[in-house]
């Protein structure tokens, strides 16, 4: 081939000087993201000493290539098993987190005089933290047992996503380049309903034929097919008037709920490499030297907003949720950066063209400056937390504290929010489909039968019919479903609430229904038409056919269920059949404010200790640790008694505060050297139980109460009084309204419960 096209040398320059920044950054310990931008300056229009790209067009088409597989990534290692753990404490702090300093970016934006649109793009370009960058740091600095280090991973979980719908309304905003309160409100709502639609049709289907075609999947048409799927909800996503990078996220977090993740993931991360590395470049080369100096004044405001900006707007929706004074600290000072997002959003307004050139390099130069500073906040967290102390009275640090331990509420409080919780998923679920299937059937059965039949109400009867035929078990369930859970029966049988908050839950879920069904009415027939016939028909269907539907609803109900758990179901197939596995663990959020979390240690072989028992040992005694379980091969002890002895290699999970657990780990390394690791997964959990009328445990001991015997679990908290008692010891007697928290197995205490 005598002429190669421009892009092929493009691409070889790019990739070229891509690998040698990245192993000089690898190699000083820095972010590769920066060598990657760095590369892009080198190889960009702005630096004529070195060679340029050529045509930027074709490398603009690969770097949105990028952006879609980098979404599509992040989508895989986003699940909503793991959005569901992070809990709400996570989710509170990442939506204040995201408000204030979204808020604040405008401000500052206007301060500058830059225009409207660049102020919006500004609040959303400092909304999200990396999590690639905070990982980092928390691997190097040996935080990860840490308990604010899980608040943190939880936050960026929810943030991720937060930022994804941002972005969707960003674009929508730049499309239309009016702010209209109606407007925004309807774009969020359609948002919220093709968000559940594609997610229920997805998890529904994709994972179902994944499950048949397993076995004729090799690694190449797993890859060819999962790119396929990215790609083909890019383009639903973008035919529905949202983002290509909506589309490729949401793809990814329903293969992430497949039993294929963790392959498709491993494939797909040399494709995401590839593109990502692109993008990443041509960032850089939109990195003009001489406009980052003559904006460098707002280069340095806008970084001394996100390092002071975001660490009080952490802090504060940390301390919001419920977290106490110090942990609020730790994740505010550990959150105060911008990431890969702030290119993503940067270049998405400079792709509507509403951005002004300026922006892209203002937020290069902000996430370079705080990438560095990151480690360092994280390590002066506890410095920071004290000079707060020191300064504020103490009267406001035990009003705050109080309020953390108030926010996570009492029994009726905590049954009314699982109802709440249910009872809005039941409603937007089932709503959603059902105004789907009646859109449908309104806006393409309809004029399809007006073409084709003839007679009066004849296409209308028609599409009424199978309306409601399709419909009509999800019109059930909005209706008439109830959660059937254990906190519903609580509250049911509870004189206190009288069931008037209930009664009103259900009469407004039955008005729903009865809205979405004169909804289709009168896009089907006239009022008097509607009024006299259709509502009697709907009545006389639902009467009729009540339990045959309900019936249907449930088998839909547990093989979307089933699809949903296909990933943790495999989990536990591979747990049963490789006893080498690490231990699970899953610490209940609501527990955190507690400073108290699970860790994972491994005894060293040549441990003075090994042979003792746990009564000899006497640890609870000298460090204030609880041992939760002890794993020894494939056999798993939980809530181990007084006289298990300690052997070789075993994994010991440890319960403690971050200062209870360092103590031990001092104990531990000061003999020979351990190995130690803390664990984030499923198996152990810490459950809270309420002393009342239900389990009868009032005025029994820990030790008389049987709850090790049935549960396999330990007691290692009770809240009773506005007080926290931890570690109880065996003879403390459980009175009215104690919170208990227990740990151990997941469904033995399920089972207990």
């Amino acid at each position: 081939m005598a002429h190669l096209p421009s892009l092929i040398y493009d691409l070889a320059l790019i990739l070229i000087t891509g690998a040698v920044t990245t192993v000089l950054f690898r190699t000083i310990k820095q972010p590769l993201v920066l060598g990657y931008i760095i590369a892009g300056f080198l190889v960009g229009p702005h630096l004529s000493l070195t060679p340029t790209v050529a045509d930027t067009e074709n490398i603009e088409i690969w770097a949105e290539i990028g952006v879609i597989f980098l979404l599509f990534s992040l989508g895989l290692e986003f699940s909503f098993r793991k959005l569901k753990r992070v809990g709400g404490s996570a989710s509170i702090t990442a939506v204040v987190e995201i408000v204030i300093i979204f808020i604040s970016g405008y401000l500052l934006g206007t301060l500058l005089k830059w225009p409207v649109m660049d102020c919006i793009f500004l609040g959303g370009m400092l909304a999200s933290s990396s999590t690639t960058i905070i990982s980092k740091a928390f691997d190097e600095m040996g935080l990860k047992a840490r308990n604010f280090a899980g608040v943190v991973i939880g936050v960026l979980i929810v943030e991720d996503l937060l930022v994804i719908m941002l972005m969707v309304l960003l674009s929508t905003l730049a499309a239309t380049k009016e702010f209209e309160g109606s407007g925004m409100l309807f774009t969020v709502a359609k948002l919220i309903f093709f968000l559940i639609l594609w997610f229920i049709g997805g998890i529904f289907l994709i994972p179902t034929i994944i499950k048949k075609f397993r076995r004729y999947l090799s690694d190449e048409s797993t890859l060819i097919m999962s790119v396929g799927l990215c790609l083909g909800m890019v383009i639903l996503a973008t035919k529905a008037g949202f983002s290509a990078e909506l589309g490729a996220f949401l793809m990814g977090s329903i293969l992430a709920e497949s039993v294929m993740a963790e392959k498709i993931d491993h494939l797909i991360k040399p494709v995401r490499d590839l593109f990502g590395a692109v993008f990443f470049v041509s960032v850089g080369m939109m990195i003009d030297p001489q406009l980052m100096y003559e904006y460098r004044w707002p280069i340095l405001w806008v970084t001394l907003l996100v390092i002071f900006g975001k660490f009080f707007a952490t802090a504060a929706g940390a301390l919001i949720s419920g977290q106490q004074v110090r942990q609020s600290v730790q994740v505010g000072m550990s959150m105060a950066q911008v990431g890969e997002f702030a290119f993503i959003v940067a270049s998405l307004g400079l792709s509507l063209g509403v951005t002004s050139d300026f922006l892209f390099p203002v937020a290069v130069g902000v996430s370079a400056v705080t990438t560095f500073t990151t480690p360092y906040m994280i390590k002066s967290s506890d410095r920071i937390y004290k000079v707060i102390v020191s300064v504020l009275p103490g009267s406001w640090i035990r009003t705050l504290n109080k309020y953390s331990y108030a926010a996570q509420g009492i029994q009726a409080g905590s049954n009314l929010k699982q109802v709440l919780q249910k009872q809005i998923t039941i409603v937007l679920i089932n709503g959603s489909i059902v105004i789907a299937v009646f859109l449908l059937a309104v806006r393409v059965l309809l004029p399809f039968l007006n073409e084709n039949f003839s007679g009066a109400y004849v296409p209308e009867l028609i599409t009424l019919i199978a309306a409601l035929g399709f419909g009509s078990p999800f019109l059930w369930a909005l209706m008439a479903k109830r959660p059937g859970n254990v906190p519903y029966k609580e509250l049911w049988l509870d004189n206190k609430y009288s069931r008037g908050p209930l009664f009103i839950i259900e009469v407004s879920r039955l008005i729903s229904g009865i809205l979405i069904i004169g909804y289709l009415l009168d896009r089907l027939f006239s009022t008097s038409v509607a009024a006299v016939v259709g509502l009697p028909v709907i009545a006389l269907t639902v009467i009729l056919f009540s339990a045959r539907t309900r019936k249907f609803y449930e088998k839909i109900e547990l093989r979307f269920i089933d699809n949903l758990k296909a990933n943790e179901n495999a989990d536990i197939e591979k747990d049963k059949n490789s006893p080498g596995l690490r231990m699970q663990i899953t610490e209940d959020h609501e527990f955190r404010p507690w400073d108290v979390h699970i860790v994972e240690f491994q005894v060293d072989p040549n441990a003075i200790f090994i042979g003792q028992t746990l009564n000899e040992l006497a640890w609870r005694e000298k460090f204030g640790i609880n041992i939760s379980c002890i794993r020894r091969g494939d056999r798993m002890i939980f809530a181990p008694g007084r006289n298990d002895r300690i052997q070789a290699l075993d994994f010991i999970g440890i319960i403690g505060t971050d200062e209870q657990i360092q103590v031990f780990r001092n104990f531990l390394d000061s003999g020979e050297k351990q190995a130690f690791s803390a664990q984030d997964t499923d198996d152990l959990v810490i459950e809270k139980i309420i002393i009342g009328a239900g389990n009868k445990l009032k005025g029994q001991t820990i030790r008389n109460s049987g709850i090790r015997e049935n549960s396999k679990g330990l007691v290692i908290g009770i809240e009773r009084n506005d007080k926290r008692i931890l570690n109880p010891s065996s003879d403390t007697v459980f009175e009215w309204g104690d919170i208990v928290w227990i740990a151990g197995d997941r469904k033995l205490i399920k089972r207990y419960k």
